[in-house]
């Protein structure tokens, strides 16, 4: 059975997988430390009451969300599912905007 600090250190990194936001995002908008952020989620520290409260609202959930442990098929399956479009959605980008570059180049140096 996971402690405590494995199941918040697991749930924070997915939610903040799952929008797609840095863990250096994460800590600008909850007005934290991205040092802090890293340690929570390596299971090195354990917020204060109130930086959970910055974080779950941060991240739009309750603070009973970041200690859930879903053990069922359908929220594994569903965080896959969150994990792969985000990862999709960055490749994509990435493709996309070395494509643009590349062009760019190719263009600028037949003129």
């Amino acid at each position: 059975m996971a402690n405590i600090r494995e199941i918040l250190a697991r749930n924070l990194k997915e939610k903040r997988q799952q929008m797609g936001i840095t863990q250096s995002e994460l800590a600008e908008r909850a007005d934290i430390s991205t040092n802090f952020i890293a340690l929570i989620e390596t299971k090195k520290k354990f917020p204060a009451p109130e930086t959970l409260e910055r974080l779950a609202d941060t991240l739009d959930m309750e603070i009973a969300e970041l200690f859930s442990n879903p053990v069922s098929p359908e929220a594994a399956l569903r965080n896959l599912h969150h994990a792969i479009l985000h990862d999709l959605d960055r490749a994509i980008g990435e493709a996309v905007k070395k494509a643009i570059t590349s062009q760019y180049i190719e263009d600028k140096n037949k003129a």
